[in-house]
């Protein structure tokens, strides 16, 4: 029994790191913004939705790697066999725009987060830019992941950030399990937002590619199942620490709204300077995880649906496009940031316009492969897990849309 024990665990730790990186990179820079201003707002009440939240990003992260492992292809690939390369074409041209937003997005975290420590955005973006490229251009698939990994450790810091704030425990603690559901559209659109950017569509492609990429086959999937649930459920966990914070430090002295994440670290100051601080190197650490892993994915994912080489075992040479894309991506992302009176907070509101349309539509193909006899064999699923799974795509293909329609609002009153 122990050597059968020994044996999983080994296998665990050989696995781990696609399902656990994606999670873990989902609380990026407009992650951490939304989980803050959750608790900047409105306090403790939205701490009830991470429970179901978790529910819906396991149920849609595990059919994604099991697909990964038991086909041995990804995402973009297997929609454009079994659908064919104009539905293929049209949902990466929606998440190519999508993830340059994003992209933009953590370059602008990165600038924020360093801004507060006397650094200049005209030399942390830059910077940041050529250590996310050569880290990926010029590394190999284990050493890349291995950074990944060691990046995910710093996330501790809003734990400890939390705790420096001294918030009111009972209530995060009773509020977490007690849905409370307020005919407030602000309230509405924040539950909305947090689903959003915790289940996002370049998520499910860079976690499959991924699965495929590290070699994980059916053998060790039931290990790398494990690592999917733990990545999901730990990424929760810092989402829950972010939102307790800023209820503590911000919505506890009189609700309000924060300009951007480095705002809540900003609010934290008079709790302590390195709850400030804390809350400031989480935000950078972040944002330059999510610089690196968001152009990545969309360069797995283009050249995975249109036949081109990819991988970062590769070489430049032999998987150009794939490189040359993901090179522009940061490229242009970093470029647009420096930009004066560039409109960001705009880009971030369309790229959430695009989330929405896409995701619905990413998780009806999800599903209806993952059910096809022919591709999965034995690894369909379960009765019991499709009436799971189409539930879950259901919530999120109406919360999507509510979100979509907010965000129009937004953006056509703005």
């Amino acid at each position: 029994m122990f050597r059968r024990l020994r044996d999983h665990i080994g296998i665990f730790f050989a696995v781990i790191g696609p399902g656990f990186i994606t999670a873990m990179v989902d609380n990026d820079a407009g992650g951490i913004y939304t989980y803050s201003e959750a608790g900047a707002r409105f306090g403790y009440l939205p701490l009830w939705t991470l429970i179901p939240i978790t529910l819906l990003l396991v149920v849609t992260q595990e059919m994604c790697a099991r697909m990964g492992a038991v086909t041995g292809k990804g995402l973009s690939d297997l929609i454009r066999e079994e659908f064919g390369l104009r539905i293929t074409f049209t949902i990466l041209s929606l998440l190519l725009v999508a993830n340059l937003a994003n992209v933009m997005a953590n370059f602008a975290g990165i600038a924020s987060s360093l801004e507060l420590f006397g650094v200049s955005r005209y030399i942390s973006v830059p910077v940041g830019a050529a250590a996310v490229w050569l880290l990926v251009v010029k590394g190999s698939y284990r050493g890349v992941e291995k950074v990944f990994l060691l990046a995910t450790v710093v996330y501790a810091s809003y734990i400890v950030s939390a705790i420096l704030v001294a918030p009111n425990w009972h209530s995060a603690a009773v509020n977490s399990v007690r849905p409370v559901l307020i005919l407030d559209s602000a309230y509405i659109g924040m539950l909305i937002a947090m689903v959003g950017t915790s289940v996002a569509p370049w998520m499910q492609f860079y976690l499959q590619a991924a699965v495929v990429e590290k070699g994980i086959g059916e053998k060790e999937y039931a290990e790398s199942r494990i690592e999917v649930i733990v990545g999901c459920v730990v990424m929760i966990i810092i989402a829950f620490f972010i939102i307790v914070a800023c209820a503590g430090a911000i919505w506890e002295q009189g609700p309000r709204e924060i300009r951007d994440a480095a705002g809540a670290a900003q609010a934290l100051q008079p709790f302590g300077r390195y709850a400030s601080v804390l809350f400031a190197a989480g935000l950078f650490n972040a944002s330059l995880f999510a610089a690196c892993i968001l152009p990545l994915s969309t360069a797995f994912t283009v050249c995975e649906g249109l036949g081109f080489e990819s991988g970062v075992n590769k070489r430049f040479r032999e998987a150009p496009i794939f490189y040359w894309l993901y090179t522009l991506l940061i490229l242009i992302g970093a470029a647009l940031v420096l930009i004066p009176d560039f409109p960001l907070v705009r880009m971030i509101l369309l790229s959430q316009v695009l989330n929405g349309m896409l995701l619905p539509i990413v998780l009806i193909f999800m599903v209806l492969l993952v059910n096809r006899r022919g591709l999965m064999g034995r690894w369909t699923n379960s009765r019991s897990y499709n009436l799971i799974a189409w539930t879950a795509v259901v919530l999120i293909i109406g919360l999507t849309l509510a979100l979509t329609a907010i965000t129009v609002r937004d953006v056509m009153a703005g």
